[in-house]
């Protein structure tokens, strides 16, 4: 059972994500705080898309640094790779 308060995301809410890391619309911390309500679920926190649990992954730990006031370990180009790759991911439309 999950213990997350919230349904887990779609892969447009995972694309949104990764675009307001991006232009500033979300900070790395609050992205954090957002996807670790799943990862961190002992239950996974329902989320059954391979992909979107891939994401959700790699978002989690977003704010993360080489040393206190370090560059990020995962940086803007990083992350804009996760974002290509999530996008190359997705089904096409038959």
């Amino acid at each position: 059972m999950s213990l997350s308060p919230h349904p887990p995301p779609n892969r447009d809410q995972i694309e949104s994500m990764l675009l307001a890391l991006l232009d500033g619309g979300q900070s790395r911390d609050e992205v954090d705080r957002w996807a670790a309500q799943w990862v961190t679920d002992p239950a996974g926190g329902g989320v059954e898309d391979a992909d979107v649990w891939w994401a959700l992954t790699q978002l989690h730990g977003i704010d993360l640094r080489h040393a206190k006031d370090g560059p990020y370990l995962h940086d803007d180009e990083q992350v804009r790779h996760w974002l290509h790759a999530f996008r190359a991911r997705r089904p096409r439309a038959s």
